[in-house]
């Protein structure tokens, strides 16, 4: 069924009068005429009698009219949403976030929501690599990571994040003081991998020997046993955010201590409220 010809029997009916509803509908009246006729013509049955008052309905045009009034207003609804849809202003995306960005991504997802608070948003904590393989497959829209290494990603930077040392008391020792004293904590590998190259790659780099390691879960067991006593962790300084108020930071010099942190998506594959949501970080 063709919505132009229901949207001009509805709007005759409103109307009363063909010249009134064909200059509603912009169009001349024998096309309105022929309109109405073509209707009748595929329903076989009369909508309209003519007369002096101009057009009304018959009994079957009334019996029909609450019916070709739904079906126009929902073809216009859908219109007016799939234009919404088409300016990447009603729709949905996943976002990805890591370590680095702990505070950062949800401070995005807050300001966005707020400029288009009809776009449905979910967030997920997922290790940067993690991401990549997300992103190539089209299952996550935009990734917080650090930046991606040999990968068709398209990435725009935000900031620097660097290790800092995480000890649980607020003594001046070096480094490798802490190191021979308590276990170095980090993150399992699955969990963990781009944290931990960072940090494998700043002890070799540096010429730090770490004997004692322990592997725990996330970054919240790390903290905790850090408070406790039990070891000693180096963590991204952007930590801090989720850090308790207590927590004793030491900041480090050396080699490969900083590495870029941004948004990485996948440009092959088009996504209007996506694209909405990289230009208002870039214009931030």
């Amino acid at each position: 069924m063709n919505i132009k010809l229901l949207k001009a029997f509805v709007i005759l009916a409103r109307k009363g009068n063909y010249g009134e509803a064909a200059q509603a509908l912009c169009i001349t009246q024998p096309a309105l005429t022929k309109q109405i006729n073509v209707l009748e013509s595929l329903l076989n049955l009369p909508l309209f009698s003519r007369g002096r008052r101009g057009a009304q309905l018959t009994p079957s045009g009334q019996q029909l009219l609450s019916e070709a009034e739904k079906v126009v207003n929902q073809s216009e609804s859908f219109l007016q949403y799939a234009a919404r849809v088409a300016k990447g202003v009603e729709g949905f995306i996943s976002v990805g976030f890591g370590l680095s960005t702990f505070y950062t991504a949800p401070n995005y997802i807050a300001a966005f929501r707020q400029q288009y608070p009809a776009i449905m948003m979910t967030l997920e904590d997922i290790p940067s690599t993690q991401q990549y393989a997300l992103l190539s497959t089209g299952e996550l829209h935009v990734g917080f990571v650090r930046m991606p290494y040999k990968t068709p990603l398209h990435f725009h930077p935000l900031f620097e994040d660097h290790l800092v040392l995480i000890v649980p008391q607020d003594k001046a020792l070096p480094f490798d003081v802490w190191l021979k004293e308590l276990p170095l904590l980090r993150l399992y590998t699955e969990r963990g991998r781009g944290l931990n190259a960072q940090i494998d790659q700043f002890l070799q780099s540096n010429q730090i020997d770490a004997p004692l390691v322990q592997e725990v879960e996330d970054i919240q067991t790390i903290l905790a046993l850090v408070i406790a006593g039990i070891g000693v962790a180096l963590l991204p300084q952007s930590v801090v955010h989720i850090a308790p108020p207590t927590i004793n930071i030491i900041s480090l010099s050396g080699n490969n201590l900083r590495w870029p942190v941004g948004i990485a998506w996948n440009n092959a594959m088009p996504n209007l409220v996506r694209d909405n949501f990289i230009q208002m970080i870039m214009g931030k």
